[in-house]
């Protein structure tokens, strides 16, 4: 048995290489089946290693089936298959699906989907996880419960409650890491072959996943009022995904009279149901917040869907939604077993945050500094860019919306935007087909969670260059 150590090598101990030497020679068929290796104290003497390194090694190998021992005989190789191997398999990784490391970005962003860190308080909620390990120690050690700890959903009723005007139970919330996880989960307690319909332009992730799942899924288009509710009741839909608090992305507040129509809709039959998807209705400014779509819902009709990563960090993935009665009573029957997708250590620090107050203290302080960004924002692109745009001025949320009178096709836009190193994306994203493109002006989404105020003149001098500069 030839085995050649190389002990210059860094990293790896000796008996490893023993280990994997044996090993490839069984592969090889080089050593055959029930062939018996030599004793571990011969072995040792002939590689000049310690009868420990033999020992571990053959250890190892018996753990993985490679070999086989009989009482006070000792080690033999086992009988094993050799492989089955396709000669037209290549083992080349395609150059198409290699991924290089990201350069540092040196763009300024303004875009809707990122946040600035150093803005989070993280020495803060280090803080609240350093309690859990006092207060929770015990579920640490436990699977978590499959909707998330009752803990943590009481005290989402409560806060959903109070700046929501959302009415739940804690048993009615779901906890998840995301909300296209949980419109899966929604769409497997549905009946079978549920009908969908979405707002166009719309958030493209849920149309997209919808087409996955093989859903028919309805394109609505918008009006100054938001969801067009009109269209939808010639569709035969029996859910809608709707934004109405601050829709995405043209940004519309849906004023009473459509949300009442919106909530007829649904009550009209009874398998219609509202998907309210509440993203970042956490930041209004100048006025009070506008209630949820739920909170008018007298007929149980409305799935409200929220998210702390927005208010928190994109990093730290928590979503949720609030079920009607009837739809948990599904969920529970269908998902006893489920394991809960969020970090169990990362949902009590979120649990601790809330109840200490610091989740309050902190979505004031950035209330107050995204609208001082904003205000500084829409301040800059009328003095830079004048009368090219047309801003609509929403004062919620973390996006606005600018159509500019810009004759570069969105192509050329993007092209550009990549050119002059900002972040910035238009309509074309988000829409659903090409129908919301068909406008003479272009639509642009700007986001401002991310830029510094320092950087707003710069950010928009660039975004002039790229939709007018020749």
């Amino acid at each position: 048995m030839l085995i050649q150590l190389d002990r210059t090598q860094k990293g790896r101990f000796l008996y490893q290489e023993i280990y994997r030497q044996i090993k490839q020679l069984i592969l090889n068929n080089e050593l055959r089946a029930n062939t018996k290796l030599p004793p571990k104290r011969e072995l040792a003497q002939m590689l000049d290693v310690s009868t420990n390194s033999i020992a571990n090694a053959y250890e190892q190998l018996l753990a993985e089936g490679y070999i086989y021992t009989i009482e006070r005989v000792g080690y033999f190789i086992e009988e094993i298959e050799q492989f089955d191997i396709n000669p037209n398999v290549t083992t080349a990784f395609p150059t198409h699906l290699r991924e290089q490391p990201e350069p540092p970005k040196t763009w300024l962003s303004l875009s809707h989907m990122n946040s600035n860190a150093r803005l989070f308080p993280m020495r803060k909620w280090l803080s609240c996880e350093a309690k859990v390990y006092d207060r929770y120690i015990e579920e640490l050690g436990e699977m978590a419960h499959t909707q998330g700890p009752y803990v943590l959903r009481k005290n989402i009723a409560e806060l959903i409650y109070a700046t929501r005007g959302v009415k739940c139970e804690p048993e009615q919330i779901v906890v998840h890491a995301t909300s296209q996880g949980l419109l899966e989960r929604l769409i497997r307690i549905l009946p079978e072959n549920p009908s969908f319909a979405v707002e166009n332009p719309g958030y493209a992730r849920y149309y997209q996943l919808l087409k996955r799942h093989h859903i028919q899924a309805h394109l609505v288009p918008l009006d100054d009022a938001g969801i067009d509710v009109h269209h939808l009741e010639q569709l035969d839909a029996q859910l809608v995904i709707a934004t109405p608090s601050h829709q995405f992305p043209t940004g519309t507040i849906m004023p009473i009279s459509r949300r009442v129509e919106l909530l007829n809709w649904a009550s009209r039959q009874e398998d219609r149901y509202i998907i309210e998807d509440d993203y970042d209705s956490e930041f209004k400014y100048e006025t009070n917040h506008v209630p949820s779509l739920q909170s008018m819902d007298y007929n149980h009709k409305v799935i409200y869907m929220g998210t702390f990563s927005k208010t928190l960090l994109p990093g730290i993935r928590v979503s949720y939604m609030v079920l009607p009665v009837k739809l948990l009573e599904s969920y529970r029957e269908m998902f006893p077993l489920e394991i809960q997708a969020v970090n169990t250590l990362v949902l009590y620090t979120l649990n601790e945050f809330i109840e200490s107050g610091q989740y309050e203290k902190h979505l004031r302080k950035m209330t107050k500094h995204f609208e001082e960004v904003r205000s500084c924002l829409v301040t800059e692109l009328t003095k830079q860019l004048g009368d090219q745009i047309i801003i609509s001025d929403v004062p919620a949320g973390l996006h606005f919306l600018i159509e500019a009178k810009s004759a570069r096709s969105y192509d050329e836009i993007e092209q550009q935007a990549a050119k002059h190193n900002v972040e910035v994306y238009t309509l074309k994203r988000f829409s659903l087909n090409p129908y919301p493109l068909i406008r003479e002006n272009r639509f642009i989404i700007i986001g401002f969670a991310y830029i510094d105020m320092k950087d707003i003149p710069e950010a928009v001098r660039r975004l002039g260059c790229v939709l007018f500069d020749e």
